[in-house]
């Protein structure tokens, strides 16, 4: 049995000076119930808390750890780097060396921006689409998270073309009025949504495989059926690939659906944990940016020198050495196999998405596919069962609505003690 008291205390105390107790609304545990563990250190496929508890990560920090935690390709970068400053504010030769880099690995980005997270790529990505269409209105999809810009927290209701309301206080009628949202899927409510603004439409932008209901594939066609669309209509696709970036290939989903975007976001695993992200795409696009055309966008920290550093070590690393896709794809499929044995021998209702080195297990009947259907999942029994996983030293998640990240760090012999604690858990959970 794992205790945290040390961990306790400190969310008690935390809660007088950080709204919610946490800088991230998800780390409180609201959504499965307990107290959030305060962490100290992390190696390879191990976390450790302020209490001394050991767990095995399958968050790896929202994903970038594709490496495991303080893994040395990239803690050797950083180490070098941090004596010549952490900071300038004027260019360097890390900057021009991590964008030809990423260039060569990602398909739709001819020239790239460097930002410094994820939420920042894609606010900048929509200003830019709109500043080079010369429209107003976005397409974003249900279920589809891309930060906390303006634009993304709105949701347009079930029908097509309903005027948007605001998700969150703070958020403007205006800004809802020019965001429209469709279900993940379903390109013919996308082709509605066109067809009732035509030629207001400046971008569609989506997760070519979403994270954020958990993880939700691409049906087929849908991404193909999207760029034959905004090929038709001059409109500019995004694909957010913050998650799915350097993840699901060396060229992220784009590589692996063959479907190429105008413009791409990035994030997580450029900086290998450093906070960082990027915007790119075609380059007539991107120079539409400052100083080389009108569109503003700046940042103090963007490009800073340790977070190119590591994510120069990362995306090398990555590049040359291919095989740790397949290795990342063999454990998640044992991972996967396993859990699916588990739940057919309980006689236990799931669905089970996976690409690549992500998946989610949904307590669900039917298949997840957008939104509504993950919403079908028993969030009730997500509760005890992640609860129940943390108790064996298993860091999942705390939401129903995320997907957990398999790093390299995780062997054969850790994924047969997840596979044990997966069974165990689901027979106390069921």
């Amino acid at each position: 049995m794992i205790h945290a008291p040390i961990s306790n205390e400190l969310f008690s105390r935390a809660q007088h000076s950080i709204p919610g107790g946490v800088n991230s609304p998800v780390r409180a545990f609201k959504a499965v119930g307990g107290n959030p563990r305060f962490m100290v250190s992390a190696k390879g496929a191990y976390m450790f808390d302020e209490d001394g508890n050991r767990y095995i990560d399958f968050i790896n920090s929202w994903g970038p750890m594709i490496l495991g935690h303080a893994s040395e390709v990239v803690q050797d970068a950083v180490q070098k780097a941090i004596p010549n400053s952490l900071s300038f504010g004027a260019p360097t030769r890390k900057e021009i060396e991590i964008a030809e880099l990423i260039i060569s690995m990602v398909p739709s980005i001819e020239k790239v921006r460097m930002v410094n997270s994820g939420t920042e790529a894609t606010m900048s990505a929509i200003r830019v689409a709109r500043g080079y269409t010369g429209r107003d209105k976005i397409i974003k999809f249900e279920g589809c998270y891309h930060g906390h810009g303006d634009s993304f927290l709105i949701s347009a209701g079930s029908g097509a073309i309903t005027l948007g309301v605001p998700d969150s206080p703070g958020v403007t009628k205006g800004t809802a009025n020019d965001t429209l949202t469709a279900p993940y899927n379903n390109l013919d409510a996308v082709k509605t949504l066109v067809e009732a603004n035509k030629n207001q439409i400046a971008a569609i932008i989506l997760e070519p495989v979403a994270g954020n209901m958990g993880l939700v594939t691409p049906a087929e066609g849908f991404l193909q059926g999207l760029r034959d669309l905004c090929d038709q209509e001059g409109i500019v696709l995004i694909f957010d690939e913050v998650m799915t970036g350097f993840r699901l290939a060396p060229g992220g989903a784009q590589e692996l659906y063959g479907v190429t975007p105008d413009m791409s976001t990035l994030g997580k695993i450029i900086g290998g944990g450093m906070p960082v992200g990027a915007y790119g795409g075609k380059k007539e696009i991107m120079d539409y940016v400052a100083p080389a055309g009108p569109v503003y966008q700046a940042g103090t920290l963007s490009g800073n020198p340790i977070a190119m550093a590591a994510g120069m070590a990362m995306l090398t690393y990555l590049k040359e050495n291919p095989e740790v896709y397949t290795q990342l794809n063999n454990i998640t499929d044992k991972l996967v196999k396993g859990m699916q044995q588990n739940m057919q021998q309980l006689g236990a209702t799931f669905t089970i998405n996976r690409v690549g080195s992500m998946f989610s297990i949904f307590f669900t009947d039917q298949p997840v596919t957008d939104f509504e259907s993950a919403k079908t999942s028993d969030t009730a029994l997500f509760g005890r069962y992640f609860n129940a996983m943390l108790q064996k030293g298993i860091y999942l998640a705390p939401s129903q609505y995320e997907a957990l990240f398999v790093s390299t760090a995780i062997t054969e012999s850790i994924a047969d003690q997840y596979i044990k604690a997966n069974l165990e858990a689901l027979q106390e959970s069921i």
